[in-house]
């Protein structure tokens, strides 16, 4: 799971942007004042359930134990997360490193 940091400058543009996240079939998991978390679930790519699946089926029954692990995998530590927030530096006073809705968008819709 990897955090992707977006900025915005006020709450409007935390509201713009957590809506063009749902579109996206984002869901807002925790939200304050100064930040909204929100995460995609992915649940790996269809096909290659269906084909692990099949020759698990006709040929090769371990292989149902692939198609568990990928499904895991996909689930728990490829779903993206983003954070949107106004603040420009964590805790500690270091500058925070964002992240583009592009690089999100591509991380939310791969295949692996």
């Amino acid at each position: 799971m990897k955090l992707y940091i977006l900025s915005a400058e006020n709450s409007k543009e935390m509201d713009r942007l957590s809506e063009e996240l749902s579109d996206k079939k984002f869901k807002l998991v925790e939200q304050d004042d100064t930040f909204r978390l929100m995460r995609r679930r992915r649940y790996g790519n269809v096909l290659i359930h269906v084909v692990c699946l099949i020759i698990a089926l006709t040929y090769f029954s371990p292989l149902i134990f692939v198609n568990v692990i990928y499904f895991m995998y996909s689930y728990l530590w490829a779903s993206p997360h983003a954070l949107i927030t106004t603040e420009k530096v964590d805790d500690e006073g270091n500058p925070l490193e964002f992240s583009d809705m592009d690089e999100l968008l591509d991380k939310a819709t791969a295949i692996l």
